[in-house]
């Protein structure tokens, strides 16, 4: 038990000290999960964007050849040509968007265990 005025005020230093270190840790290990966040939704936004314009090429190109066509086989041609870059291109979007989430959740996952809900530093 404290005894005397400089005890109790050591005392509540330390208590105090030591609420403040644990609010910075928890702090901390939330603005790097944010950071982190950010960053993987910054990749995945030039990604989209990229894929965007992938697709309005895709649909360009289709365009310019539907036009030079002769004949309606080979506006079909055109047309499966391009259907099937564009199943292709879903593929890989689901595949992408797939990805994404993983990562995501694997880094609020790994934020909960590394202390950021616990208050132990990362």
């Amino acid at each position: 038990m404290v005894s005397t005025p400089n005890e109790m005020m050591a005392a509540a230093e330390s208590a105090q000290t030591s609420i403040f270190k644990a609010g910075k840790e928890r702090t901390e290990a939330m603005l790097s999960m944010q950071k982190e966040l950010l960053e993987t939704y910054d990749h995945a936004s030039r990604a989209w964007l990229a894929r965007i314009k992938s697709e309005a090429d895709l649909w360009s190109e289709f365009a310019t050849k539907l036009a030079g066509t002769r004949s309606l086989p080979d506006a079909i041609e055109s047309y499966q040509q391009c259907l099937s870059q564009r199943m292709k291109m879903a593929a890989e979007d689901a595949q992408r968007l797939s990805d994404e989430c993983g990562s995501v959740m694997q880094k609020i996952s790994r934020s909960m265990t590394n202390g950021w809900f616990s208050g132990r530093s990362t």
